[in-house]
């Protein structure tokens, strides 16, 4: 009777260990009840883009969203702040968004492309778009294919699990933004 409840003791660890990694990399995404809230207000003022301060004094944050398929956001230091400031008073949301983009402080840049509004997700679900972040100059493509990128499972999480802190902030701050405006 021992060696029946050996083999099934053994049989019940080698299941939790195969489905450890899978676990490891489903984690629930902290980004998609922001980002759902974010895409309504959005959705709720006919607006296509928003941004803000964020931060640092030279910091801000720009989102640009087309419904129902994904949400565009950069956040990165802005060598001339007082312009941004200029241009959030004017509700210039979408030339932030651009300036952000293509003439901010290059090594601040963290810029999130969150397909299907959803959040930032750690992994793709079958027949769907995966995310993609570039932080600081690096590129990461949140599939779930830590293999192909170059890593180990241990650095794709905590890469996921830094790019998502980071994500929250910046939907926080755009959040914010749309909640002071209304």
């Amino acid at each position: 009777m021992s060696d029946v409840l050996r083999g099934v003791r053994n049989v019940s660890l080698a299941c939790v260990l195969l489905l450890t990694p899978s676990l490891a990399v489903a984690q629930e995404s902290k980004s998609a009840a922001l980002a759902g809230e974010l895409t309504k207000l959005l959705e709720a003022r006919n607006l296509d883009s928003i941004a803000a301060k964020m931060g640092a004094e030279d910091q801000f944050v720009g989102a640009l969203y087309f419904p129902g398929s994904q949400l565009l956001v950069v956040s990165a230091r802005y060598s001339v702040p007082q312009r941004m400031e200029a241009q959030l008073l004017q509700k210039n949301y979408r030339d932030v968004y651009i300036d952000l983009n293509s003439a901010s402080i290059p090594d601040s840049k963290v810029f999130i492309s969150d397909l299907g509004a959803n959040g930032l997700q750690s992994r793709r679900e079958e027949n769907q778009p995966f995310d993609t972040a570039d932080v600081n100059g690096k590129s990461y493509t949140f599939d779930g294919d830590w293999i192909r990128a170059n890593m180990t499972e241990a650095e794709y999480l905590k890469a996921y699990q830094t790019t998502e802190q980071e994500y929250v902030r910046m939907l926080e701050a755009l959040v914010a933004e749309l909640k002071k405006t209304s």
